[in-house]
């Protein structure tokens, strides 16, 4: 897949994924746009690198990065995408919980109801006919009940490597990449900076301990239990 002359867009997944098929009804209509899956997002990096390097008519800068939110940023109370930098993530955790819509929901029950019974009517169709939008409505709020306290110690753990984001493993270089050398290549100027680097990721590490985790569970906790959730 190339791109000339356009914008392009990486996101999560394949080419049959949730996520392409969402920016692109998102997008329908729009010209020169292409969207290109990349796997999964720690894949991100080496992926926009080799393809970018692969693709000489590409202007470099006109590229944007949509992926899932997960459990890497705190959305706030301003609903839309959270921008970091290149990235463009989800409010939402994941692409998928955007269809947990009570409505869509019912429109989607009701025309597979019908569908099954008026064009294949020996389909062995056993959910019946949607109970109404009240009732889903209930359902997945039952369910978010159900998952608030899981929630809440997956977001602690979550907000624990974010103490750690980019620093959580050891580099092995001081230097803006691995292939650039070091102003001085004496062992002991170079035991030196690597004395550095491991004093940054043990400072990094040592900031997960079992007291900060129930520090953030508490508050977590009060969070979730707040009515609006």
């Amino acid at each position: 897949m190339s791109v000339v002359n356009g914008k392009f867009i990486f996101c999560e997944g394949k080419e049959k994924s949730y996520d392409r098929a969402l920016i692109n009804q998102i997008l329908d209509g729009i010209p020169g746009v292409t969207i290109i899956p990349s796997g999964g997002k720690f894949n991100f990096s080496g992926f926009i690198d080799g393809y970018l390097d692969s693709q000489s008519n590409i202007n470099h800068q006109n590229y944007i990065i949509f992926r899932d939110r997960d459990f890497d940023k705190e959305p706030s109370s301003n609903i839309g995408l959270i921008r970091l930098g290149k990235y463009y993530l989800t409010h939402r955790a994941c692409v998928e919980n955007y269809f947990l819509d009570a409505d869509l929901i019912d429109s989607y029950w009701r025309e597979q109801y019908r569908v099954k019974k008026e064009d294949h009517p020996s389909s062995k169709w056993g959910h019946g006919n949607s109970p109404g939008v009240e009732v889903i409505s209930e359902w997945i709020e039952l369910a978010a009940r159900n998952l608030a306290e899981y929630q809440a110690v997956r977001w602690s753990l979550g907000n624990l490597s974010q103490n750690i984001a980019g620093r959580s493993q050891i580099r092995t270089t001081w230097t803006g990449g691995s292939g650039q050398l070091p102003s001085s290549l004496v062992l002991e100027d170079c035991r030196i900076k690597a004395g550095q680097l491991i004093t940054q990721f043990r400072e990094a590490v040592d900031t997960i301990t079992p007291e900060k985790f129930e520090e953030n569970l508490a508050k977590y906790q009060e969070k979730f239990n707040q009515e609006e959730f």
